[in-house]
Formats: C-alpha cells, structure tokens, sequence
C-alpha cells in the first residue's frame, strides 16, 4: 500500500525539482491548487483518475510516479479510509477503491436522494468502460441519445467513450455502484 505522507513527499520533491509552482503544476494537471496541496500534505489520497493527470502535469508515466512507492500487493482500505464526496444537489459518493500504481479503475458507491440529477460527465477516451449496478430504487441512465430505468438488482455495462448521465426521478432514494476503467490520453510533446 502507499502511504499518503510517503506519496505527498515524492510528489512534492518532483514538482520542486522540476521548478514548478503548486499553481503552475496544479493548471498544467488539470487539478485545484487545495487538492494538490492535500495530497502534498498527505491530507488527502487521490483517486487514480486524478494521480494520474498529475503525473501527466509532471510529464511522467502514472507506473512511473509510483515507482519504489508501493510497500505491499495486497491493499486493504478501511471504511474510514474510504474517499466520501458530498457533491452539490445533495448527492453523495464514496470511492470504494484504493490507488494502485498502473491501474485506472475505480469503484464507486453512489446514493441518489429522491427527485436528484446528478448530471451529465463527458465521454471518456476511447477504451473506457463503466460497468453500473444499482443496489435499491431506481436509476435513470443516459448513455448518448439513449436513456435505460435500471431497477434495484439491474446492472448495465456501456463503453464510457459517449457523454453519460445518472438521474433519479423517483420518491425513494437510489443506490449504485458504479466500475470504471478509465483511460486517459496521455500529452504529447
């Protein structure tokens, strides 16, 4: 496992090394200045989806940001330890998965409260997948122009390189979990 006080110092000693400011990293990564301060603190874990533009903002292959940081193969993440995002409209988001080295999936535990639109995330590059299920209530899911009402138990897969979106239009609150494989077209030059 990677500790977070461990990761915060190498990024740190890279950015310094490399002569860029938290701001200018922070632009060039695609990432806010407060949550690449966090993780150089070790306040924060980041997702991969977020280490891995940092490495991109650094010029440097996501396996080889962590390299010699990795401890143990095997990575147990306690629920304390568990990422929880409150986001705005009352929803709410607990990312399940650990950060490991190579790896751009995530899995993620999401609670629609009633009447709630999450909203629409842009396509993905090209090789991303989602896989979602939703574990009680009811779900209404946009992929491109299509739209599907998952009920509790039902599960989808759909390449995530199309516009999606999660919405609950219900009375009753919606949980589900969502599997991503994210793939991220790295910078050239």
């Amino acid at each position: 496992m990677i500790d977070p006080v461990t990761l915060g110092r190498h990024l740190h000693d890279l950015r310094t090394g490399r002569g860029l400011a938290l701001n200018a990293l922070a632009k060039e990564a695609g990432v806010s200045v407060s949550m690449l301060s966090a993780i150089e603190r070790g306040e924060k874990t980041p997702t991969v989806v977020v280490l891995s533009r940092i490495a991109d903002g650094l010029g440097l292959s996501l396996s080889r940001l962590l390299a010699d940081l990795e401890t143990d193969r095997v990575i147990v993440r306690r629920a304390a330890e568990q990422d929880h995002v409150a986001e705005p409209g009352g929803w709410h988001r607990t990312v399940l998965t650990p950060v490991v080295p190579g790896v751009n999936f995530e899995w993620i535990r999401t609670t629609l409260p009633p009447g709630c639109d999450a909203g629409s995330f842009p396509a993905y590059a090209p090789g991303s997948h989602e896989f979602v299920a939703v574990e009680s209530g009811e779900l209404c899911l946009g992929v491109g122009e299509a739209s599907y009402v998952l009920a509790a138990g039902d599960s989808v897969y759909f390449p995530a390189d199309a516009a999606h979106s999660y919405a609950n239009r219900t009375e009753k609150p919606c949980v589900y979990y969502v599997a991503a494989l994210i793939m991220r077209p790295r910078k050239t030059g």
